[in-house]
Order: C-alpha cells, then sequence, then structure tokens
C-alpha cells in the first residue's frame, strides 16, 4: 500500500526542503494561473517577487503548522494550517509533487492538517482555492469539505470550502 510510505511531520516554514517545497508549489499554481489568463508560464522575476512576498510565517507556533510530507524519506508534499480567528484554522500550501499524486499523500497531508488545527484550539477549518485547480476541488469534496459562501476577498479566491471538525469521520 502506497500510504504506508508517507510520514508527516510538522517542520519549520524556512527549512530547506519547506522552502523547497513551497516554491515548487508555487511556480506550479503560478504557471497554471498565467497559463489560464496571458498563455504564458510565470516571469522568473514575478516568481521570486511572490515567494518572498508569502515566506509562511503565519504556519509558526503556536498559533501556525506547516507539515511536511515524506514519500520513502524524500520530501514530497506539504500542508500549513493556522488559526484565522478563534475557533477557525484556514489549511493553505496543499501540495504533492506531480510525480506522486495518487500515492494517498494529498488525503494523509489534510487529515494531518485537520489533527494540527484541532489541537491548536479549531472547531472549523476552511480554505480557498481556484476554479482551474479542480483536482484540489474534487479532494476537498471528496473529503468532507462543503463549498460554501466566500469568507475573504483574496485576490486569486474563486471557490470556498469549510469542514466542521467537530464531526466524526464517516
Amino acid at each position: 500500500m502506497p500510504e504506508a510510505a508517507w510520514t508527516i511531520a510538522a517542520e519549520p516554514h524556512d527549512s530547506p526542503d519547506a522552502a523547497a517545497l513551497w516554491r515548487a508549489y508555487y511556480t506550479e499554481v503560478s504557471d497554471r494561473w498565467y497559463q489560464r489568463y496571458e498563455g504564458r508560464d510565470t516571469d522568473a522575476d514575478e516568481l521570486e517577487r511572490e515567494i518572498a512576498a508569502d515566506p509562511g510565517d503565519h504556519l509558526t507556533p503556536p498559533e501556525g503548522r506547516l507539515l511536511v510530507g515524506r514519500y520513502r524519506g524524500e520530501p514530497a508534499g506539504m500542508a500549513g494550517v493556522w488559526l484565522a480567528d478563534a475557533g477557525t484554522a484556514e489549511l493553505t500550501r496543499v501540495y504533492v509533487r506531480a510525480d506522486l499524486r495518487g500515492t494517498g499523500g494529498a488525503a494523509r497531508l489534510v487529515a494531518a492538517a485537520e489533527d494540527a488545527a484541532r489541537e491548536l484550539g479549531a472547531e472549523l477549518i476552511r480554505l480557498d482555492t481556484r476554479t482551474d485547480l479542480v483536482e484540489a476541488r474534487a479532494l476537498y469534496a471528496r473529503l468532507g469539505y462543503e463549498e460554501t459562501e466566500a469568507f475573504n476577498d483574496a485576490l486569486y479566491a474563486e471557490h470556498w470550502f469549510s469542514k466542521d471538525l467537530r464531526k466524526p469521520e464517516r
């Protein structure tokens, strides 16, 4: 079973492995955005500017966590969670390397993020995503997230999801 090859642990958001995963994630979602709207990949200067603009400080204890997933010991994915307000956590940076998608890592990373959110005191977890990230939207729906009204006005947000962390899993 491929899932047995995954391990997940909290790691500093600026560790070399976390930084490399953030770069890979941001490169992929940014390229998809620019290809969709401008027919091009992200410019190198744009990429550096945007990565630097969101270093992940909010994913630091005591109010946040960055979880790094390793597949057979190699950095393979991540998920971040942070307290947006009392009782509400936000899920962010859910990513699995393309060559390891389909191995169960994404569901394990989200479950670990939900556990971390509960440890932070959250009863609700929410996220925003884009229309073109169809794989992400399908994952969240499969994991019990429900599409909800907008809870922010983030530039790239087009869909919003939430999940009650007090409900027992089915």
